[in-house]
């Protein structure tokens, strides 16, 4: 690695100069540009960096982000976190990724460990983790800014960006009442889950306006702490079991959808022949199922996208009293994309 001496000696420029330029500091501006320019090209030359470990004790300050992922093989997770990396590229800031794999013992110990290591935002994923948010609430006491993606936030210090659960339900059995199916099926979300409670009560909501019966028989629950496509294939399969009879069923998301499409196969009923299903999200592999899923879309890179841009501009504004500037909050709209796996009864 070449020391900053190595660049002193190399370009003939002293280490406070070559400091004062490559760390961009205040204190450098009364250096010409034409001095700053050529000392760049001896950088570029040379293979030069600055030492960013040293500046941050010197400075106190990390440049980090921590990135807080439920799961990180999760689809949902995998496509926010592309939000996120496009919108901090180009930054300062260096995101940490921290897989919580869906365990609430291992989100403490990693936010109490994050605050050792100085990290100067958290940006947390919430699928299926059920957050603490008043562990992540010490961050923002701190004047730590903390964006929640995918939840919304209750808490005055913590921005979040979540889609509009209860209109994407709504949409999703609306377009199945159109098809005419009045026999529909549910496979809703854990209870441990916020989005669980949001898109139910738009699917009742719609069945109040619209007279429709919801049957018990026909309403199961994913028992995992996490939805997966096997979570969905035991939930239809018990459907499939249950007393009652349906033309259609709304799985709780994407991959719960799959697991259902495939009990179905394997029990010789064709979708959507025989059963119509519809899910949310709208992973990557949504449009290339067999057959290819209709759903209802949110945008997870643009939710990453977003909780990242609001995570820039708190890091960028003045601490008041300690504390940065009060918590955002943004409702992304969902939509619907038709597939092949709805068809009319």
């Amino acid at each position: 690695m070449i020391t900053i001496r190595d660049f002193a000696k190399a370009s003939g420029f002293s280490p406070t100069t070559i400091s004062l330029v490559m760390n961009d500091s205040p204190a450098g501006r009364h250096i010409p540009e034409k001095t700053k320019n050529e000392i760049r090209d001896w950088a570029r030359k040379l293979g030069y960096h600055p030492n960013q470990f040293a500046r941050a004790l010197r400075s106190s300050r990390s440049h980090a982000v921590a990135l807080l992922v439920p799961d990180v093989s999760d689809p949902y997770c995998a496509q926010v976190l592309l939000g996120i990396n496009k919108s901090l590229y180009g930054s300062s800031y260096l995101p940490v990724l921290i897989d919580v794999q869906n365990s609430r013992s291992r989100f403490r110990q990693y936010v109490a460990t994050l605050f050792e290591r100085r990290i100067e935002g958290v940006i947390a994923v919430a699928n299926s983790l059920q957050l603490q948010t008043e562990m992540l609430g010490t961050f923002a006491k701190n004047g730590i800014p903390v964006v929640v993606i995918g939840r919304e936030s209750n808490h005055a210090g913590i921005s979040s960006v979540s889609v509009d659960n209860k209109a994407g339900a709504r949409l999703a059995i609306a377009h199945l009442f159109e098809l005419g199916h009045r026999q529909i099926a549910f496979i809703r979300g854990p209870k441990q889950v916020v989005d669980s409670a949001h898109r139910w009560a738009g699917i009742t909501d719609f069945a109040h306006d619209n007279k429709l019966s919801l049957n018990s028989h026909l309403i199961t629950e994913l028992q995992d702490t996490a939805s997966s496509s096997e979570a969905g294939f035991k939930a239809m399969m018990k459907l499939l079991r249950g007393r009652g009879r349906f033309t259609a069923v709304i799985a709780f998301d994407d991959m719960t959808a799959f697991g259902a499409i495939r009990a179905l196969t394997q029990a010789g009923i064709n979708v959507p022949g025989g059963c119509s299903v519809i899910g949310f999200d709208d992973v990557a592999a949504a449009a290339f199922y067999n057959p290819p899923l209709t759903t209802v879309r949110q945008s997870m890179e643009k939710l990453g996208s977003l909780g990242a841009a609001m995570f820039l501009r708190a890091i960028q504004s003045e601490p008041r009293n300690g504390k940065r500037v009060r918590a955002a909050h943004k409702s992304v709209q969902p939509e619907l994309v038709v597939r092949a796996s709805t068809g009319m009864v």
